[in-house]
């Protein structure tokens, strides 16, 4: 079963690091990416930019207007998220305690209810 784990974040956060411990917790990251994508069970592991890079793009009779910024109402947006394979929710649950920055960030587990692959 496949589970997608999500880390919120904000620039906030991410600026409250010394540059010493940004790249402790990077490399941290990095070696749990590389024993589980090993492993199998992690499919792709993807952080995004900054908020202030990101774009909403809204469809209104059939014109697409594209705005700065993603729709938030909170401070936290999707800092990076992960692909889990595995054969139960506990093992994806033991997964992603074991991602660095679940010590001090929520981590949340989502079950994927359809895979838009299995039917192309």
């Amino acid at each position: 079963m496949k589970y997608m784990v999500i880390i919120y974040g904000n620039k906030e956060l991410w600026d409250s690091f010394s540059p010493d411990d940004f790249r402790e917790h990077i490399g941290a990251q990095d070696a749990f990416n590389k024993r589980y994508k090993e492993s199998g069970e992690l499919l792709g592991a993807y952080g995004t930019a900054d908020a202030d890079q990101a774009k909403t793009v809204r469809v209104r009779e059939g014109v697409p207007a594209v705005t700065d910024g993603p729709y938030l109402e909170s401070k936290e947006y999707l800092a990076s998220w992960y692909m889990l394979d595995v054969p139960t929710e506990e093992r994806a649950l033991e997964i992603a305690a074991e991602i660095p920055f679940a010590s001090f960030r929520a981590v949340e587990v989502w079950p994927i209810k359809h895979d838009a692959w299995d039917r192309m």
